[in-house]
C-alpha cells in the first residue's frame, strides 16, 4: 500500500476527454462515405401474428430508392445466442420490434417514405405476455418448433450443501416474491452500423459493437462471408453499457444491403428506434426464502427466478449465470439451491446491461438479508459483517476468493451514511417526513470470466524514433475510459510520460485478438496484457541503450523518460536517445514488443462449479432517504458507496464509474420503467421514460478501498458492473427503515409506497 508510484494511483484526465467535450470525436453519426446510401428498416405492427403478403411495389419505384429486401429475398440468416432471430422475419412476426423489410436510398427522408410505402397483411395470433402463463401447457408458441416457451439451453438447477436441511436448522426463515422489470440503456450514442464492400469483395463494417472481434466472427458465421475477408472498425462509442454486447438484426441487414447495391449502407436508429428495437434488461420473477440461526450465522438460501426473455434468444439469456454467483455466493451461505427458467413471450427480447442481471439478483438477495436481519431483530449492517466474505474462501460454487474488503467496504459506508446514529430510529424530520438508511452489499466477476474457450488480450507496442509509444490492444473503449487506465499501466511498467502514449483499440485488421468489453475486464485482462507488452518494451530499450554505452542492461533503469545507471538517475539519457542508436548500427531493429495474457480461470463444469473468474469485487452501498407518509414521495439525500477495486490506478476515474453506476442504480431504483402493454412500448422517448438528470441526483461518497489483488495489474480489479448493482436494494432497505414497508417490484414509486403504507395500517 506505501508503494511508491509515478503514475499508477494519479488523476489523469481522459485521453479522449477535450475531443469529446470540443466536439472533434467522430462518432458513427458524423461518418459518411462516397456514394453512402442510408438504410432503414421496416418493424412489425403486431405482437404475434401471421405475414400473409408484404407489397414492396410502390417503395421500390420511388425515386432514390436503390434497394428493398425482405425475409423472402435472403437465406434464411438467424443471429443471437439460440440463434433463433431470423434477420428479416418471414412466416409469422413474434414482437413488435420484428424486422420486416428493409431499404437503402439516396437520404433518409426517401428511405423512411419508402417503408411507408411497403404493405404488410397480417393475420393476428394468439399472444402470451405473462411469463408464467407462458409456460403453462397449451400456451401460444412463441417459436412453434419448440414443444414449450421455455430456452432449454438456459434451464439451470444449482445447489452446493442441503438446502432443507439449512432451513430446518435455521431459526429464522423468511420468503417472499420479488418482481422487477424492463429497463432501457438509454445511452447517449443510439445503435448505428456502416457497411461497404471493395471491389475484391472484402467488407469494412464501421460499428458501434462492444466486442469487434466476436462481431466479425458473429457476421462471418451469419453471411456466409470468410471471417478473414471481414474487417470491423469500432466507431466512437456515445455509451454501450452492454447494449452493444451481441450482434443484431440490423447489422448484416446493413451488410446486406451494401453487398446489393455495390455502396456503402449506413443505418442509425432514431431515439424511439433506440428504445424499441434494442434490448432491455430482463424481467424478473423471483421466489426467494433465506433461513438463519439465532446468533446470525447465514444457514440456507434458496430461489427460482422466471426470466421474461421475450420474443428471442440474445446473449442476455445467458444472464442467469451471473444471477447464480450471487445467489450461491454473496457472503458465507453453507446451503443454497437456485432454479431458472428462461421463457419466450411476445415482449421485447432482453439483452446484456450493466451488471448482467446481477441488478436483479442483487436485489432480491439484500432484500431478503434485510428482512432476516429485522426478524432476527439484528442490525442489518452487523448482519451482513457477521457473514461477510472473507479472503481466502471457497464459496460452495468453487468461487475462489482471493483479495476481499467486503468487511472494510461494509464499515466505510456505514461509517459515511452515519449508520449507527440514524439506522431503526424512523424519526421524524419535518411533519409527514420519515427518514431511514439502508445498505446493500454485491459480489460481480473483477477479472473476466471465462464463458468462451479464451478470455485473453493481446497488445502490441511500438516505440518509435522520437520516443512516441504506440499501444496496439485489442481492448475495447466504449467511454468507460480504458485507454487511460491502459496508457497509465503502460507508462509506470515502461517509466515514459503518459503524454508520449497513444492507445489504436479500433480496429480487427490491427489490433491483437481481445474477446470483448464486458464482466468489468477490461482493466484486469488487458491491463495486465499491456503491463507485459510494456516489460517486454523497457527490456529491449534498456538492451539497446547497454549496448550504445557499454553497460550491462541489468545495471540500468527507465524512468520518467531518463535512461540511468540505477542509483544515478541525475545522469540519465533521453529513452528516444538509445533507441535511435539502436538504428544506426548495421545490425539495427526496431522497438516492438508484445504481451498476451490469459487468466488463471477456468470454464464451469455441468453442474455451474468453477472459478470463473481471476478476482472477484465486493461493495457496500449504504442510503439515506426521507419519505413523505402523506404522498409516498420518496427523496433520496445521500448514497455512500464503499468499493473494493483492489487498487485505484485512476481514482478520478474510479470515483467517475461509482457516480455513473449509482445514477444507473438510482433511475433502477425509483424511475424507470420501460411501460409495455400486450406487447408494445408505450414511453419509447426521453420525454415519457424518467430517466434521472442531473437534479435528481443526491450526493454520492465515493469511497475507494484496496486491497491489492496478487493477479491484477500493479493490484487492480473491474469495478465498472458494481458500481449499479447495490443501489436499487440500498435505496429499498432505506425506505423499509423510513416508513417500515417493503417495496418487493421496481421502481419504487409514490403510488406504491403510499398503498402500501395504507395497507399497513389496515392490518393488511
Amino acid at each position: 500500500m506505501t508503494e511508491e508510484f509515478t503514475f499508477i494511483g494519479k488523476r489523469v484526465p481522459k485521453l479522449d476527454a477535450v475531443d469529446k467535450v470540443t466536439g472533434r470525436a467522430i462518432y458513427g453519426h458524423d461518418m459518411k462515405l462516397p456514394r453512402m446510401l442510408y438504410g432503414k428498416i421496416l418493424r412489425s405492427e403486431r405482437a404475434h401474428a401471421r405475414i400473409l403478403n408484404i407489397d414492396t411495389g410502390r417503395a421500390k419505384k420511388l425515386p432514390g430508392v436503390k434497394a428493398v429486401i425482405t425475409g423472402y429475398d435472403i437465406p434464411d440468416i438467424r443471429v443471437g445466442f439460440a440463434r433463433d432471430n431470423p434477420i428479416l422475419k418471414t412466416g409469422k412476426v413474434r414482437s413488435f420490434r420484428d424486422e420486416i423489410a428493409a431499404v437503402a436510398a439516396v437520404d433518409e427522408d426517401t428511405a423512411q417514405e419508402a417503408l411507408e410505402l411497403i404493405k404488410v397483411e397480417y393475420e393476428d395470433l394468439p399472444a402470451v405476455f405473462d411469463p408464467e402463463e407462458a409456460m403453462k401447457p397449451g400456451a401460444p408458441l412463441v417459436h412453434e418448433e419448440a414443444e414449450r416457451n421455455i430456452l432449454s439451453i438456459m434451464t439451470q438447477s444449482y445447489s452446493h450443501g442441503d438446502v432443507e436441511k439449512g432451513f430446518a436448522e435455521s431459526d429464522v426463515v423468511v420468503e417472499d416474491r420479488f418482481k422487477l422489470t424492463w429497463v432501457a440503456h438509454c445511452c447517449m450514442g443510439t445503435c448505428f452500423c456502416l457497411a461497404s464492400f471493395d471491389h475484391a469483395g472484402n467488407l469494412t463494417v464501421w460499428s458501434s459493437t462492444q466486442m469487434p472481434f466476436m462481431s466479425q466472427r458473429e457476421l462471418s458465421m451469419a453471411l456466409k462471408i470468410p471471417p478473414e475477408k471481414i474487417r470491423v472498425i469500432k466507431a466512437t462509442i456515445g455509451g454501450g453499457f452492454g447494449s452493444k454486447l451481441d450482434t443484431y438484426p440490423y447489422e448484416p441487414i446493413c451488410v446486406l444491403l451494401a453487398q446489393m447495391t455495390g455502396c456503402p449502407v449506413r443505418i442509425t436508429f432514431t431515439r424511439e428506434e433506440e428504445f424499441i428495437a434494442s434490448p432491455t434488461r430482463q424481467p424478473v420473477i423471483c421466489d426467494i426464502k433465506a433461513g438463519a440461526k439465532k446468533d446470525g450465522t447465514l444457514m440456507a438460501r434458496q430461489a427460482r427466478m422466471i426470466l421474461d426473455n421475450g420474443a428471442y434468444s440474445s446473449w442476455g439469456a445467458t444472464t442467469p449465470l451471473v444471477m447464480m454467483q450471487t445467489i450461491s455466493s454473496l457472503y458465507r451461505v453453507p446451503n443454497v439451491k437456485y432454479d431458472v427458467l428462461v421463457v419466450y413471450t411476445n415482449h421485447p427480447y432482453a439483452g446484456a446491461m450493466r451488471g448482467y442481471g446481477n441488478p436483479q439478483a442483487t436485489f432480491v438477495v439484500e432484500s431478503s438479508m434485510d428482512m432476516l436481519a429485522h426478524e432476527l431483530g439484528m442490525d442489518p449492517m452487523e448482519f451482513r459483517l457477521k457473514n461477510a466474505n472473507q479472503p481466502g474462501d471457497v464459496t460452495g460454487q468453487g468461487v475462489k476468493i482471493t483479495s476481499c474488503g467486503l468487511s472494510e467496504c461494509i464499515e466505510k459506508a456505514a461509517e459515511s451514511i452515519g449508520w449507527r446514529e440514524k439506522w431503526g430510529k424512523r424519526e421524524p424530520a419535518e411533519g409527514p417526513i420519515r427518514r431511514g438508511v439502508g445498505m446493500a452489499c454485491q459480489l460481480h466477476v473483477g477479472g473476466g470470466a471465462r464463458i468462451y474457450p479464451s478470455d485473453g488480450c493481446g497488445t502490441t507496442i511500438k516505440v518509435d524514433d522520437y520516443g512516441k509509444v504506440t499501444v496496439i490492444t485489442g481492448s475495447t473503449d466504449m467511454g468507460q475510459g480504458s485507454e487511460t487506465i491502459i496508457a497509465q499501466i503502460v507508462a509506470e511498467e515502461m517509466g515514459v510520460p503518459v503524454e508520449n502514449i497513444t492507445v489504436v483499440n479500433t480496429d480487427t485488421a490491427i489490433t491483437p485478438w481481445d474477446v470483448g468489453a464486458h464482466a468489468s475486464r477490461t482493466t484486469f485482462i488487458a491491463g495486465n496484457s499491456a503491463r507485459l507488452a510494456a516489460a517486454d518494451a523497457k527490456r529491449q530499450i534498456l538492451e539497446a541503450a547497454a549496448e550504445a554505452y557499454g553497460q550491462k542492461a541489468e545495471n540500468l533503469d527507465l524512468r520518467n523518460g531518463q535512461i540511468f545507471v540505477k542509483g544515478e538517475p541525475e545522469e540519465g539519457i533521453p529513452y528516444a536517445k538509445a533507441i535511435r542508436a539502436k538504428h544506426f548500427r548495421p545490425d539495427g531493429d526496431l522497438i516492438l514488443a508484445r504481451g498476451w495474457y490469459e487468466p488463471p480461470t477456468e470454464k464451469q463444469d455441468k453442474e455451474f462449479r468453477g472459478n470463473i473468474s481471476a478476482a472477484y469485487a465486493f461493495a457496500a452501498q449504504a442510503a439515506e432517504v426521507e419519505v413523505d407518509t402523506e404522498t409516498g414521495e420518496v427523496r433520496v439525500l445521500k448514497i455512500a458507496a464503499a468499493h473494493d477495486v483492489g487498487r485505484a490506478i485512476n481514482p478520478m476515474a474510479v470515483e467517475g464509474q461509482i457516480e455513473g453506476g449509482v445514477s444507473m442504480g438510482l433511475g433502477y431504483g425509483l424511475y424507470e420503467e420501460l411501460v409495455v402493454e400486450k406487447g408494445k412500448m408505450l414511453n419509447p422517448n426521453f420525454a415519457d421514460y424518467a430517466l434521472p438528470t442531473a437534479l435528481d441526483m443526491p450526493p454520492v461518497d465515493p469511497i475507494i478501498v484496496e486491497t491489492i489483488d496478487p493477479e491484477g495489474p500493479f493490484g487492480a480489479k473491474g469495478m465498472a458492473e458494481p458500481a449499479n448493482n447495490p443501489t436499487a436494494p440500498a435505496i429499498a432497505n432505506a425506505v423499509y427503515d423510513a416508513v417500515g414497508v417493503r417495496i418487493k417490484d421496481l421502481p419504487i414509486t409514490a403510488e406504491k409506497v403510499l398503498k402500501a403504507l395504507k395497507e399497513k395500517e389496515e392490518g393488511g
